[in-house]
């Protein structure tokens, strides 16, 4: 066992955190990295969001609701804002913020154009390091509008190094650093490198301004940034107090207000002469009258003017303090050194120390991408739709308004975000997934992020759970319970089990699940219509949407995540029940619901209005027609994966330790003799290996053929991971005729050809991380039920016969593999992107894509969504630290917390704890109603 971690430096300061309530986290990366085009700054007549606040507007007009910059740190609050500015000399604007193509502009969708990456961070941000590949020759705007513009959905999008900017190597490479000096003095190194062969000019301007508060009626009260004598900057807030900002060198200090250019924006008089986009007009335009001669503002920066050598560097420090020094530099280094070496110890622990320095990298970027993804959001729905006229309480409501029923709604606080660029604003069910990532680096933020979605201010009253910010109503996966306890089972295994945070997500959670069997079984008869939950693109018809054949359509996926919650309800309910026996009665309630969902989706006999189809041996979305007829959707995706999912194993001394539980069990059983027998875990029985009981919509007949499909690498099993859609469609296409439309699915490995989800359709085909995830836990815990006995041919019909261990192997294999250099020193995920594959300032810069190639593995869409990719982290960690033998022998659980045992304290540390007695529960109980 390697020493305990709670020596590490770093872990001594997320103790401090919790428990002594230091502020190491109150500054951090919570700038987004684009504000603009949300539907927050939306006051459009038509919802139109990206046109209504676009990028060119963005450097000239206030923010409301947020910021956005580059590199970006601001507190917890968001009131004092610190990024990066740049110019080349070359290009017609200054750059403050990242570019990229609006939703109608890309043949894809929307998507950044810029090339920046998230190399470092502790989960404090005691230390974090970002780089910027800035081209010296002129930004490439309109090419690249104008060239996206031409291309059809059938071919790849025109990314910045098509445009040969970088060519010749003429580019900066900007590394942002911080360090923590004390959670209120915060260091910034800038190094600038030319990579190039000739010298090359470059404006530097270290940015610190004030999120605009005061110009909405809402606080008057105005902060102010001023000159505080050579290279110092004083900024004081009403609220967050003083702060120094010192800059080595002592540079030319610039001031204006952050405030809208109503001249250029609008044609209307500005109140005041020094507005947004002054340091743009004074340093590019040369308009020295733009900024104020006063030397104060709510905007402020250092502007510096660097010759950068060729192949050579320059170096700029900072200080941001709450305290006035008079040598702000004396330290400068040794602070940097330290936290850079803290960072390494921290990293270097957690880590499996059998992991290849290649595996290291990826592992470590991949957490550094999820902690950079926080961003501050701020989102007062009430007060937005009253600005709208579309408050549901007003007599005179413009209903047609997106979001008018969530009016309770008060979002404020720091979330991970899937993407700070193309997706900055959080979906609830990728923040599921993302605490999973998470809780190998910072246990307390993950379970702060699983409650937030369950508070008040979030959750509908009806219980359904925010989507995200383009409709909150949308339906995303009921993931959350799962992601609960796998949270708590993690940190059970460290020794310090937290039961009042699993009862605490229970409670909010029934009403959740209340919602989804009241709102989305519209005929009570088990199976679900949820709509978009997530797997939208891979269907045949716009699941948000009114069908084109009228009707309804029951879905295979909407069902198996409703069978898979009532799973992860009932293993809560069941430890709840070890600290007050009131849930074992509870825990029955979800058992009987799986019961239900399961036989409905095959229920005894051949019928032919339910999902499963016994002549493929495969799980279909089922449409009913409105005069009664059914037919079953024959298309073979990850909607007929899902159901796998679905599938929990209990200890086998839970016939003991839940008598009332398994005589309930028992009963029903009993009652229902052919439904058991037609869904239950195995043809022979009820127990399992050690005894073990499983609760599966598969039984092992069902679970053969199933995999029969998976497995197929003509199929589902592609060479980097599971695809969303089956290869069998790419010469075979599922095709529907309604009323002279043509409804067409064919797989497609890359982006989808369809434009009937919007700009941005991606399921067709590609590799998806997170249901990855899932399938791997299900075979993890199949294995553990069925032992080395169940062996399936991986791949089918030509690789040899594996345990069902072995195939989760081989699934996170070609997974992590994605990112990891081959045999020729290529990673998949740059494709035949030769830069990223051959240069050695490129290769090893990993971005973390939102979805894979199904054939080959380059990274598609969204090119930050570490959210859920950065999955691929725990997936490196699992299977250097677990075998088979162990996942048969022992509680699994006890087992995946090997993952995460070193980070919170030891062997040691946990061995006390779990000699300190449980603590009790909350003795306020809320048990809504739970419908059958």
């Amino acid at each position: 066992m390697d020493p305990a971690i709670v020596d590490v430096t770093e872990q001594t300061r997320l103790n401090d955190a919790r428990e002594k309530q230091v502020p190491w986290k109150k500054w951090g990366p919570y700038v987004s990295e684009r504000q603009w085009g949300t539907v927050r700054e939306d006051y459009s007549e038509n919802g139109d969001a990206w046109n209504y606040f676009t990028h060119d507007q963005a450097r000239s007009r206030a923010y409301k609701w947020g910021e956005d910059g580059l590199g970006g740190l601001c507190d917890d609050k968001q009131r004092l804002c610190f990024a990066l500015a740049l110019w080349n000399e070359q290009d017609p604007i200054l750059k403050e913020r990242l570019f990229g193509l609006t939703n109608s502009e890309g043949n894809h969708g929307e998507d950044v154009k810029e090339y920046y990456f998230y190399i470092d961070s502790t989960p404090t941000h005691s230390y974090m390091k970002y780089l910027y590949k800035y081209p010296q020759r002129e930004y490439p705007y309109l090419d690249l509008v104008e060239s996206n513009a031409k291309r059809s959905r059938e071919e790849l999008e025109y990314e910045l190094l098509d445009t040969g900017v970088f060519d010749d190597d003429r580019y900066f490479d900007v590394f942002v650093e911080y360090a923590k000096a004390d959670p209120e003095d915060i260091l910034v190194r800038i190094s600038v490198h030319n990579r190039a062969a000739e010298a090359a000019p470059l404006r530097v301007l270290p940015t610190l301004w004030f999120r605009n508060t005061w110009s909405w009626g809402v606080d008057p009260r105005k902060p102010m940034l001023s000159d505080a004598g050579p290279g110092a900057i004083r900024a004081v807030h009403p609220e967050l107090g003083e702060y120094w900002f010192y800059c080595d060198g002592a540079p030319e200090s610039i001031f204006t207000e952050n405030e809208s250019n109503a001249q250029r924006l609008w044609g209307k008089a500005n109140a005041s002469p020094y507005v947004k986009d002054a340091f743009h007009a004074y340093v590019v335009s040369g308009h020295c009258d733009a900024v104020n001669p006063a030397r104060s503002g709510t905007k402020a920066a250092a502007h510096y003017v660097l010759d950068v050598p060729s192949c050579g560097s320059k170096t700029i420090r900072l200080r941001l303090t709450s305290t006035r020094v008079d040598n702000a530099f004396s330290d400068f280094e040794s602070v940097f050194n330290s936290r850079i070496a803290d960072a390494d110890e921290f990293y270097q622990r957690i880590a499996p120390r059998s992991l290849t320095e290649d595996q290291r990298r990826v592992h470590r970027q991949a957490l550094a991408g999820m902690l950079w993804s926080k961003q501050y959001y701020f989102f007062d729905v009430q007060h937005w739709l009253r600005e709208h006229g579309s408050h549901p309480l007003l007599e005179s409501a413009r209903r047609e308004v997106r979001n008018t029923e969530w009016f309770h709604m008060l979002n404020a606080d720091i979330i991970s975000m899937p993407d700070k660029w193309e997706y900055p604003w959080y979906a609830a069910w990728d923040l599921a997934f993302h605490t999973v990532s998470l809780a190998l680096v910072d246990f307390d933020f993950a379970k702060e992020q699983l409650l937030l979605m369950l508070r008040s201010l979030y959750v509908h009253p009806s219980g359904q759970i925010p989507a995200y910010e383009w409709n909150f109503s949308d339906v995303n996966p009921p993931v959350h319970a799962a992601a609960t306890l796998w949270l708590y089972k993690y940190e059970k295994g460290l020794g310090r089990a937290d039961p009042r945070f699993l009862e605490r997500s229970f409670q909010g959670l029934m009403l959740n699940f209340n919602w989804w069997v009241n709102r989305k079984d519209p005929a009570g008869r088990n199976v679900f219509a949820g709509g978009f939950l997530g797997l939208d693109n891979i269907g045949v018809f716009d699941r948000s949407a009114q069908l084109p054949t009228g009707g309804t359509l029951e879905q295979a996926d909407g069902t198996a995540w409703m069978a898979f919650y009532c799973q992860s309800m009932l293993e809560m309910a069941i430890i709840l029940t070890d600290y007050d026996p009131i849930y074992e009665e509870v825990a029955f309630k979800f058992v009987q619901h799986f019961m239900w969902i399961a036989y409905a989706m095959d229920r005894v006999g051949e019928h032919e209005d339910e999902m499963w189809d016994e002549h493929d041996g495969f799980f279909y979305d089922l449409l009913r027609l409105p005069d009664g007829q059914t037919m079953r959707l024959k298309v073979r995706s990850m909607v007929g994966l899902l159901p796998l999912c679905a599938s929990s194993v209990f200890e086998g001394d839970s016939a003991h330790r839940y008598p009332k539980l398994m005589a309930l069990v028992a009963q029903f059983r009993e009652r229902y003799p052919e439904l058991v027998a037609h869904i239950a875990p195995t043809d022979a029985g009820f127990i399992g290996y050690k005894e073990r009981r499983l609760l599966s919509i598969l039984n092992r007949r069902k679970l053969e053929r199933v995999l029969g499909y998976l497995l197929d690498e003509n199929e589902f099993l592609g060479p980097h991971g599971i695809r969303s859609l089956s290869r069998h469609h790419l010469e075979h296409p599922f095709v529907l005729h309604v009323d002279g439309q043509e409804f067409k699915v064919q797989y497609l490995p890359a982006e989808s050809n369809t434009g009937m989800f919007g700009g941005n359709s991606n399921w067709r085909g590609p590799v998806w991380m997170p249901v990855n995830l899932l399938i791997v836990r299900a075979l993890v815990q199949l294995h553990s039920f069925f032992g080395d006995e169940f062996k399936i041919q991986c791949p089918t019909g030509s690789g040899p016969h594996m345990t069902l261990f072995e195939v989760a192997q081989e699934i996170v294999r070609r997974l992590t593999g994605t990112f990891l250099r081959d045999a020729n020193g290529r990673r998949p995920v740059y494709g035949g992107a030769t830069k990223f594959q051959d240069d050695p300032h490129w290769r090893d810069l990993i971005l973390f894509y939102e979805y894979f190639h199904g054939d080959n593995g380059a990274g598609l869409g969204a090119s930050h969504q570490t959210g859920w990719t950065g999955l691929v982290a725990p997936l490196l960690d699992l299977f250097e630290r677990v075998d088979a033998k162990t996942v048969l022998e022992t509680d699994r659980w006890s087992v995946m917390a090997q993952v995460v045992k070193e980070q919170v304290g030891g062997e040691e540390v946990g061995e006390k704890r779990r000699r300190e007695p449980a603590p009790s529960i909350s003795r306020t109980y809320l048990y809504p109603k739970v419908s059958l």
